[in-house]
């Protein structure tokens, strides 16, 4: 099929580093794994050179500026009114765990969440399950035309301890539609904790937290689109809730260090009150270093989204178009009418073995069951949508 060229500037030239090192490959896994930008790497030794030329003292530059500088680049980027709400761990799991530890009512904790959650938390709710700590109810994400009505059905069975939903399901790229009306509902309800998953949404759908800051955690990372690796995961955490985790480390109580431990464990007001112990600071580096890069280039998550959106449509304008037979009887999800994040699903009882025939042809994807999962990046161009085209029209 040939199609009109997309009206959008290139950024291959930002990753060259992961284009030389294997120029055949097509990567259409952005929302697992995304390239690293070449400051990126940078960013990484730079954090090494830190700690060879100041050594213990390194920590003075890490949280005198390092870690200031990304909770504004989150702040910045999520529309956050004060920077200071963010903490810092190397997995959303552990703010999790952190955040759940601070519930005072016992066991066990109601908990509302969906079907579609990704693993970090379902494994552990399922876990705490069955020892009896957690009931969860998960509400059925499909069908997605009602299923914002179905799940405040279910909000309105409550009392609930902690209701926990994605911003965007990682199953379906399906983009949850009541994430504001769930913390406004939830606003005069200060028995329940309202955690917002936002892996599958940072840097890449345009966001304001703004009307919802001081209701929901909010819990992402640098992983997928935030380009900057694994190591950096965040919480935004709304001021007054969850002031006392039980599960909690020596930097939630930086302040108390100098005068010593008094006869009450004291946390601090702001974000570090869920911080953990020590961890690698190295990823805030590479972290930093990626959006120092794009507020020089002026590249924001408008034009990050709008230059992925006309690949994704681009995508599957071809797929209409060509029919493949490989992706014969394949469903597209969330399907039309509904709002998707960075990645395209088609649901099809072949989707291992389409990953596998594609990642033979160069072309890297991912599946979940019977979700076969196509990441587009800022790192893609017409001509590389072209040709994953080229490569589903030769499989059957």
């Amino acid at each position: 099929m040939i199609c009109q060229p997309t009206m959008s500037r290139s950024f291959k030239q930002y990753f060259s580093r992961a284009f030389q090192a294997a120029p055949e490959r097509l990567h259409f896994a952005a929302h697992s794994h995304h390239y690293w930008p070449d400051v990126a790497v940078e960013g990484h030794m730079s954090a090494a050179a830190l700690a060879t030329s100041e050594a213990d003292e390194k920590w003075a530059a890490i949280f005198g500026e390092v870690l200031p500088r990304a909770r504004g680049h989150i702040a910045g980027i999520l529309g956050l009114p004060d920077p200071s709400t963010v903490a810092f761990a190397p997995n959303t799991h552990e703010l999790l765990v952190r955040i759940t530890s601070s519930i005072e009512r016992g066991s066990p904790l109601r908990i509302l969440s969906t079907d579609s959650e990704f693993h970090s938390f379902e494994r552990q709710t399922r876990r705490w399950e069955e020892a009896g700590k957690v009931t969860v109810t998960r509400v059925p994400t499909e069908p997605f035309d009602d299923f914002g009505a179905r799940f405040f059905g279910a909000l309105e069975q409550g009392p609930w301890d902690m209701v926990f939903a994605s911003q965007v399901f990682f199953n379906s790229g399906f983009v949850n539609p009541v994430v504001a009306e769930l913390a406004a509902a939830l606003r005069g309800v200060p028995e329940t904790t309202l955690i917002v998953d936002g892996y599958h949404g940072f840097c890449a759908l345009p966001t304001s937290l703004a009307p919802i800051c001081d209701r929901a955690f909010y819990l992402s990372g640098g992983y997928k689109y935030a380009m900057a690796g694994e190591g950096a995961c965040f919480a935004h955490c709304p001021p007054g809730w969850a002031p006392r985790p039980k599960n909690t480390g020596w930097f939630a109580g930086f302040g108390e260090l100098a005068g010593g431990i008094g006869d009450r464990v004291q946390y601090a007001e702001d974000g570090m009150r869920m911080m953990g112990a020590t961890f690698d600071p190295t990823p805030w580096f590479r972290f930093n270093a990626v959006w120092d890069l794009w507020a020089r280039e002026g590249v924001g998550i408008e034009e990050i989204h709008a230059h992925v959106a006309a690949r994704q449509a681009r995508l599957l304008g071809g797929v209409e178009a060509d029919s493949p037979g490989c992706l014969a009887g394949a469903e597209r999800l969330p399907g039309d009418g509904h709002a998707f994040g960075h990645f395209v699903t088609f649901r099809t009882d072949r989707a291992g073995a389409l990953h596998e025939a594609l990642r033979e042809s160069n072309v890297l994807t991912d599946y979940r069951g019977d979700r076969l999962r196509f990441g587009v990046a800022l790192y893609h161009d017409d001509e590389d949508v072209d040709r994953v085209l080229d490569v589903l029209s030769q499989l059957s």
